[in-house]
């Protein structure tokens, strides 16, 4: 059976990434779920266009907890997969066609500061649904100015001293 790659490049997530465990020939397996989007401009001046285009993706086992972990609405992702046939016959006996898009290859383009930044809006507005909600790790000590206070580099000892 012949497979088609498809790439979709700087696009972002329309959604929070949806993971379930289902039963595999081995046990359970993580099937991740998202739903990304890409915009395509063409032309310049009066004749300037955008397309947007949505694709919604399948990731599988490992990759898809780490997508569930780390991505959210809003991230922006790389992606690299196969297309595949979904036809099949309903209850009524009619064809009924449809693709589906398997990842292969996931890249993560936002930086780590901008990944904490999302969860933390997240967690702090409550858009995050309860089973789709992360735990968001604590945060060293920082000034205004972006950089630690010389006791949070030095480590706990300093810090009792500086009291």
């Amino acid at each position: 059976m012949a497979t088609v790659r498809v790439e979709q490049r700087n696009a972002h997530l329309a959604g929070n990434v949806r993971l379930e465990f289902v039963k595999g020939r081995e046990g359970q397996i993580a099937k991740a779920t998202l739903t990304a989007i890409s915009n395509n401009r063409r032309g310049s001046g009066d004749e300037r266009a955008e397309e947007s285009t949505a694709i919604r993706w399948t990731l599988w086992g490992k990759q898809a907890e780490n997508a569930a972990e780390y991505l959210g609405k809003g991230s922006h992702v790389n992606i690299v997969g196969r297309l595949r046939n979904n036809n099949y016959q309903d209850a009524d006996g009619e064809d009924v066609y449809g693709l589906g898009f398997t990842c292969e290859e996931i890249d993560y383009l936002d930086s780590k500061a901008e990944a904490e930044a999302r969860r933390s809006r997240e967690a702090g507005s409550g858009t995050a649904a309860p089973s789709e909600a992360r735990s968001v790790p604590p945060s060293r000590p920082r000034k205004a100015n972006g950089r630690r206070p010389k006791a949070a580099l030095a480590g706990g000892d300093a810090q009792q001293a500086a009291l």
